[in-house]
């Protein structure tokens, strides 16, 4: 019975090195593909140089090449980090819901998120204010407040239903977003003839990406990052069922309320910046779910990391495939994510069938 137990705990300490020496490989994978997008654009840039002026920039050296200065540190860089952020945002919150709803198609934007955040934006673009107060770009805080706005309704509803029940929420979700949808349906239709910026956003882009969008949407992420994967291991037990999880001691409002909060203030923070872009948050968690496991433990930060890889990748294929315009990266996202859920879904079949 010892040798057993023994052997058990060896094979648990395997598997859990096994997917820790993932997780570093993703990172440093990660790192090399940043480094890659920022090199290839409509000005291609040596990676040697680009090593070089980078490291000019930390130590103080003066570089003579100011062009490639102003292309990598205002354009560049700013864009692939914020690319990066909010895969990396979008992949955790959707594994983080569909754990808690215990349902593979939950995604970032279940609960009201996406359709808030369009509403927002889309008052803020139609209404005859200007966008920018000086310097300060009033747009992403519209699509922030109307994201926030909208979970905290559907939270509020679900739980004047006598308690936080998923179904309650969930269906409080989908009838704020439809709502917010239709309400910003009409307001595209009863403004300017050019809805372009609209359905730019609407779409998502990395355009106007700047360093200061990067350390805004990180004072979201790094914390509810922090919270999620704490509570990871209680994800695990929430398989179970919610009675399973109760007599295992796990007070499950508690839970949900932080996992919530956390995963909503996540999105809201990643899309008011750059728009809405779909299939992230569905996309990484099934992937690594197919190859690597549920343990959410692991899951988590391994989604993330996909997340944040595919969405480099996406907005590189975005500005890069049609030469001198650019494509808005939620297009490049859609067109990704069909067939591939088309390949999920035969995958599943064949399994079910053997």
């Amino acid at each position: 019975m010892n040798k057993q137990i023994f052997i058990q705990r060896k094979k648990n300490y395997l598997y859990d090195n096994f997917k820790v020496y993932w997780i570093i490989f993703l990172s440093f994978s990660l790192l090399l593909i940043g480094c890659i997008a920022v090199c290839i654009g409509s000005v291609n840039i040596p990676i040697l140089e680009l090593i070089g002026i980078i490291y000019d920039k930390i130590f103080g050296y003066h570089n003579s090449n100011t062009n490639f200065d102003v292309i990598i540190f205002k354009i560049r860089i700013p864009r692939v980090l914020l690319a990066g952020i909010v895969g990396f945002a979008l992949a955790m919150s959707g594994a983080t819901y569909q754990g808690l709803f215990r349902n593979n198609l939950a995604d970032p934007y279940l609960i009201g998120v996406a359709s808030g955040a369009g509403l927002g934006a889309t008052i803020i673009i139609v209404s005859p204010l200007p966008i920018y107060f000086g310097i300060i770009n009033v747009l992403p805080f519209g699509a922030f407040l109307g994201a926030i706005s909208c979970v905290m309704l559907a939270y509020f509803i679900s739980y004047k239903s006598n308690s936080l029940t998923l179904t309650t929420l969930l269906l409080a979700g989908i009838a704020i977003s439809s709502i917010c949808g239709a309400i910003t349906a009409l307001l595209m239709i009863g403004s300017d003839p050019d809805i372009r910026p609209v359905l730019s956003w609407l779409f998502g882009s990395f355009t106007s990406a700047r360093m200061e969008h990067v350390i805004l949407v990180l004072i979201y992420v790094i914390p509810s990052f922090l919270i999620i994967l704490g509570f990871s291991r209680y994800i695990n037990i929430l398989q179970l069922g919610e009675d399973h999880a109760m007599l295992l001691g796990v007070n499950i409002e508690y839970v949900k309320k932080a996992l919530i909060v956390s995963a909503s203030l996540a999105t809201a923070g990643a899309v008011s910046f750059c728009g809405l872009i779909g299939f992230v948050g569905l996309i990484a968690p099934h992937m690594v779910r197919l190859i690597w496991g549920t343990d959410y433990r692991y899951l988590i930060p391994l989604s993330s990391l996909v997340g944040a890889i595919f969405l480099i990748l996406a907005d590189l294929i975005a500005r890069t495939i049609l030469g001198s315009s650019e494509l808005p990266v939620g297009l490049v996202t859609a067109f990704c994510g069909g067939p591939f859920f088309l390949f999920v879904l035969r995958y599943q079949m064949r399994y079910r069938f053997k």
